[in-house]
């Protein structure tokens, strides 16, 4: 069996069952208008796919604003502050590390999201920690900041978590961060969806939408490929639906 006939057959499992498997897509570190942004955007508008944008509120232009104000397809979602790693030189890259002060990065979120709200007529004030790592001791206090969810990557939620607050990640990266930063494959791709939604239709894992990850910047066209394949079969078919912002992070 191929890994496209294996998807498929997953998406038939969860016709037979009366139910319908939901996907979610979130694009990472959006600041401005460049072409590869402008692609992205395309491919959501032909295949009417909705896109969450983790947008880095410092870095984020006023023509990014102005032309997300034209794709009702699109939410903005808070990507940290700066994307700047503040970690400890042994430790792995975060920007809301665990060695910062709390002050400091509630301070720096604050700012953020005020920017982000000012700016972005569909700001949604969900959290995209940078590097997918948030400080332990930042996440109880993220309701304070406003924040009615928290977006990170792998099929856990965090602990910690506040009673009531969302946590929806991400479950199949199509970069291959430690491999020359190239597309992971379609058959490792559909891997990673196929292990969430076999684990949601099987009660092992929290029911929340299965989620892809891209990063506009750096895709490569054979990532880009396979996402439109992707999208293609999933649209297609009448168990399966891709879901916007507010079906994942519900007010």
């Amino acid at each position: 069996m191929t890994a496209w006939t294996a998807f498929h057959a997953e998406l038939d499992a969860w016709a037979a069952a009366g139910r319908t498997a939901t996907f979610w897509w979130r694009d990472d570190d959006a600041t401005a208008l460049t072409p590869a942004l402008e692609t992205l955007l395309r491919r959501a508008e032909r295949f009417q796919v909705p896109l969450c944008l983790a947008v880095i509120p410092a870095a984020a232009d006023q023509a990014l604003a102005a032309r997300l104000a034209e794709m009702p397809l699109v939410s903005v979602l808070q990507h940290g502050y700066a994307h700047r790693n503040w970690a400890a030189p042994e430790a792995k890259k975060a920007e809301l590390a665990e060695n910062r002060p709390l002050k400091a990065m509630m301070d720096e979120l604050a700012r953020g999201q005020a920017g982000l709200a000012g700016r972005f007529a569909r700001s949604r004030p969900i959290l995209v920690p940078p590097w997918n790592r948030i400080a332990a001791s930042l996440v109880p206090r993220l309701p304070e900041l406003g924040f009615g969810g928290l977006s990170t990557y792998g099929p856990g939620c965090l602990p910690g978590l506040p009673p009531g607050f969302r946590q929806a990640n991400t479950h199949a990266d199509l970069i291959d961060w430690r491999r020359g930063r190239g597309f992971v494959g379609d058959d490792a791709a559909l891997a990673l969806l196929l292990r969430h939604l076999q684990a949601r239709r099987e009660g092992a894992v929290e029911d929340t939408p299965t989620g892809l990850l891209t990063h506009h910047a750096v895709e490569e066209e054979a990532a880009w490929k396979f996402a439109g394949e992707l999208f293609f079969a999933t649209t297609t078919h009448p168990a399966a639906r891709w879901v916007d912002s507010g079906r994942v992070f519900p007010p």
